[in-house]
């Protein structure tokens, strides 16, 4: 059979790899013979892929997982998602209520967020929900909700008190209202943000600071406006600060704010496995985010994907059924009656939650 060699952003669904490509760890990444989804194309640009081989003839692309499907027809999901729905529009009304320069009503809208909380039966099952979500358009009022829940379940894996995991959930909520003043076609572009973009992008932190720096709120919940893009590395903005001077609540805004843009849908891209979320963390996060937060976090998010039925690079589903404390991206998978140590295969990942 005929093959063409094709640039990224030439590649469709339905494209047939015709021969393996490689990170440049020498990773396998996508199989001779995948057939390309619009996951396995985020996948390859989110690991620097420019250019691939494929046969000239595409096939039929692979069918949605059967998780997603039996989520989202689920009881549970379908009550979630009203819920869902409802808390996003009071969410939008309070962003645009502050932008105008009323006083913030943190006790209502924190309420409202408790709300869906309290209608699950505990983290796994919000993380679980909000999976089902990832369809959504990333509007910021979106994106801030879900910092928000995560935030929450974040705080009990910290075993924060009562307050301070109030304070934290505000803290992700409010983290990006300075978005709201981002001109709309930058936040919806659907393309690669210009350099001059990014810039206007960047003082969506100061901006947001500036928006609610006199409202009657505690004082983390401002600096984690601020300070939610600081690294400990110094390599954030706006201040290039470095670990001592970025407040821990911001640290963990950080953290949840990147899990959840980088599982959720994009305009110009799909979602990213979870499971590369935290290889990326593994491989880079160590450095940028503060250790002790990104260990509890990681530890955590991998063991609510336990019993999850995936999908590896060479095609192959299992049961992801144990966790390998030293390799957290890198679970055993139960595959029929066998076993596949992914911590002892490099070059078998986990491409997909199915």
């Amino acid at each position: 059979m005929d093959t063409i060699k094709i640039r990224i952003d030439q590649a469709e669904a339905g494209m047939v790899v015709a021969s393996d490509i490689y990170n440049t760890n020498n990773q396998l990444i996508v199989s001779k013979g995948t057939i390309l989804s619009e996951r396995a194309i985020t996948r390859l640009r989110f690991y620097n892929i420019y250019g691939l081989t494929v046969y000239a003839e595409k096939k039929e692309q692979p069918r949605e997982g059967s998780y997603i499907e039996a989520l989202r027809n689920s009881e549970d999901f379908k009550k979630f998602n009203r819920t869902y729905v409802d808390i996003i529009s009071q969410v939008e009304n309070s962003f645009n209520d502050i932008i105008k320069g009323a006083e913030f009503d943190a006790d209502k809208l924190l309420a409202e967020t408790e709300r869906i909380i309290h209608e699950c039966r505990n983290g796994t099952h919000i993380l679980e929900m909000l999976h089902g979500i990832r369809n959504y358009d990333d509007i910021t009022y979106v994106h801030s909700l879900n910092v928000a829940l995560i935030c929450n379940i974040f705080a009990g894996w910290l075993k924060l008190s009562e307050e301070d995991t109030k304070v934290l959930t505000l803290a992700g909520l409010l983290h990006d209202i300075g978005k709201m003043l981002v001109p709309k076609e930058i936040i919806a572009k659907a393309g690669k943000l210009t350099n001059e973009e990014y810039k206007i992008i960047k003082k969506h932190t100061v901006k947001g600071y500036q928006i609610i720096k006199d409202q009657p709120i505690d004082n983390r919940i401002k600096l984690a406006a601020l300070l939610h893009h600081e690294r400990c590395d110094g390599s954030g903005y706006p201040n290039k600060f470095t670990a001592e001077q970025i407040d821990d609540f911001a640290k963990i805004v950080a953290i949840a704010d990147v899990y959840d843009a980088m599982t959720s849908n994009r305009r110009y891209r799909s979602a990213i496995c979870p499971f590369d979320v935290v290889e990326n963390f593994e491989r880079e996060g160590l450095l940028k985010y503060d250790p002790g937060y990104l260990l509890t976090f990681m530890e955590h998010i991998v063991q609510s994907y336990l019993h999850n039925i995936v999908r590896l690079n060479d095609g192959r589903e299992g049961e992801v059924v144990l966790i390998n404390k030293l390799a957290l991206s890198r679970p055993v998978i139960r595959i029929g009656n066998g076993f596949v140590d992914l911590s002892k295969e490099p070059d078998l990942v986990i491409e997909e939650i199915v």
